[in-house]
Formats: C-alpha cells, structure tokens, sequence
C-alpha cells in the first residue's frame, strides 16, 4: 500500500525518524532514498508523496501517534494516493516490479507476450514521465514524481533524466529509490539530497512482525538480515522455524525437497546465504543468516569456496529460461559431495 491509511496510521512504525530528516529537505527538488531491500524504501516513497500532496496534513507519527508533519489519510487526495489515481503522481518502476508488485492493468494482465518483463527503467518510461511533469498540477500542490528503483535506471535512461534533475519544471519533486547509490550515476547523485533508511532494531522488527503474524520473528529475521519486509516475505513464502533448522542437513545429505517448486533466484539466495553460514563455522565463527539451525561438520574451506563460485556463477543467470528443478538438483548435489555420504547420512537421520 502506497501512504497512511484512513486513520493516518503509517505502515511501518520505524518511518518516523527518516520522515522528519526528510521533511526537513522540503526545499530540496530531488531526495535519493537509500536504504537496504526490505527495509521499506517504496513504502516510506509512497507515504513522502502522500503527505506532500495531502490537502489537510497534520502532525501524526507511527499509529496516529504525534511525530512528522504527514498525512491526514482522509482527503480526496489521500485516497487517490492510495487508489495510485492522483493525477500529479506518477510512479515510475521497471515492468517486472509491476508485475510483483500487481499494478499491471487489466490490459497488461491479459498479455501473451512471452518476453521477460523488463528488470529495467527504460528510456520510452522517462521520456514520458519528463512529458508529465510539464503538464499543469491537476490539484494544484505541485507534481511528485518517483523511479523505484533507481537503480534499475540503465545508461539512456539515467541520461535522459539529468536534465530534468538539474532543472525542474515548476512545482516538481523528485523521489529516487536506492539499495545502491555507487550503481547511480555520479551527476544523478550529486543533484540529489539523501535520505538515509536503516532497518529498525532487531526487537522493534520482531514485535512487528509478531503483529503481522509471524509466529518465530527472530529466525525469519536473522534469514532476511534483519530486514523485515524481507521476513515478511519468507513467512509468506513457507518459510519458518522448523523448515530453516533443518535445511543446513538436508542440503548436505543432498536432500532437495525443502527447496522444490520454489523460485530459483530465492533458492540461490538461500545456499549463498548457507554456504557464507558454513565458511563461518568453518572459520571458527558463528554462522549469520541460520542462527538456530543444525549444522554437519564443516568441510574444507577451499571445497566451501568452490561451491560458492559455482552458486555466483548461478545467480548470475537465474533467469536463464533452463529448467530450475534440475539446476537446483545440481547445486544440492554439489553441496552434498562436500561431505563423507555416509557421515551425512547418520547426520541427518539423527535430527529427524
């Protein structure tokens, strides 16, 4: 959901402290948010762009509590918002966030087309925002534009866009999103005031989560990186306590079952995040993503890194159109041949 809701409640309680940094930039034409996935960065866009164009803003924190100047939640131009109907704002994002984030039109929806949708901004979406933003205010309380992600934004199109950063039609404001600025061109960065948004304590983040009902937070939490949009998502996803423990044994014992029918870039995500846990025990250390898992002895470090080559090399064509079952098939079984099958096999019966 893009803003506050009805009541002006925000959707994540740790936007407080970046609203208020923001707002005090409301001179500044452009803001670069920047943050990690999952922390929340189109969520805090969506509710900037609201209380920008909210026609009876008032000062109301987290939960309707007092804090930063925001939404009312109840105006016309609220509900628009939400509605993503406000005719003086134009989110501009890559085709497949459209697709995730279900905003394709009943047109779009219906599509045959067997192309991949499109992992960047082009350059025909922002010449087109470029032609809105010198369109009249349809309200009267200026323009906002925003590019989610920012980083998506390839060479013609970051090019096509540093003239309009430089100078503004009147009334415009520029939202960009970022998980990484360096990827950003350094004449984007530098016509841009940043707005730094950090994931919140791990405890406020559990309690939130508690509340969205996740039932172990803290296992989903240490998985995501402390991000909790990303714990929202695997516990949407399947993901819990039980499963997670004893996946670290399974993928040794080269079992690939908790990992079927599931999207092949998540499971690449998850053995790189096992094999960083495994180097780290292999290295004396504790392991950072499976915190409460059951672990088999550590192989070879350099057997370790092997194995993470071949998963980098992996994430590196994870939309290659191959068939997924067998290359994770693949990447468990290389897993597997890391350890003695018969010490993993005892291994794994023993945590069943």
């Amino acid at each position: 959901m893009l803003g506050a809701d009805e009541q002006g409640a925000w959707p994540l309680p740790w936007l407080a402290g970046p609203m208020a940094q923001a707002q005090a930039l409301e001179r500044a034409h452009a803001l670069l948010l920047v943050g990690p996935a999952g922390v929340g960065q189109l969520e805090f866009a969506g509710l900037l762009a609201q209380a920008h164009l909210c026609e009876d803003p008032r000062p109301r924190g987290p939960s309707g509590s007092p804090g930063p100047s925001g939404p009312c939640g109840r105006c016309a131009a609220c509900h628009l918002v939400r509605r993503r109907a406000h005719p003086d704002l134009l989110a501009v994002v890559p085709e497949a966030w459209r697709v995730r984030l279900g905003w394709l039109g009943d047109d779009e929806a219906g599509s045959k087309s067997d192309a991949k949708p499109s992992k960047d901004i082009r350059i025909e979406q922002v010449r087109q925002a470029i032609d809105w933003t010198h369109q009249t205010s349809g309200r009267g309380r200026g323009k906002l534009l925003l590019l989610h992600p920012a980083d998506a934004l390839n060479g013609p199109s970051a090019n096509a866009l540093l003239k309009t950063l430089e100078e503004p039609a009147a009334g415009l404001r520029i939202l960009l999103t970022s998980t990484d600025p360096e990827r950003l061109l350094p004449t984007i960065r530098s016509r841009c005031q940043r707005v730094r948004l950090s994931a919140p304590p791990a405890d406020e983040a559990a309690r939130w989560l508690a509340a969205q009902g996740i039932d172990d937070p803290q296992t989903l939490l240490a998985l995501a990186g402390g991000t909790p949009l990303e714990a929202l998502d695997l516990g949407a996803e399947g993901f819990d306590a039980g499963l997670l423990s004893g996946l670290p044994l399974r993928v040794a014992a080269g079992d690939v079952s908790p990992l079927a029918g599931r999207p092949l870039p998540r499971v690449i995500e998850l053995l790189l995040k096992l094999a960083h846990d495994l180097q780290a025990r292999a290295a004396g250390g504790a392991p950072r993503f499976f915190v409460d898992s059951q672990w088999p002895a550590a192989p070879s470090m350099a057997a370790l890194v092997a194995w993470q080559k071949a998963l980098l090399q992996a994430a590196r064509h994870d939309e290659h159109p191959w068939n997924a079952a067998l290359l994770v098939e693949s990447l468990v079984t290389q897993a597997a041949a890391l350890w003695p099958a018969a010490g993993t096999t005892r291994a794994l019966n023993s945590a069943r």
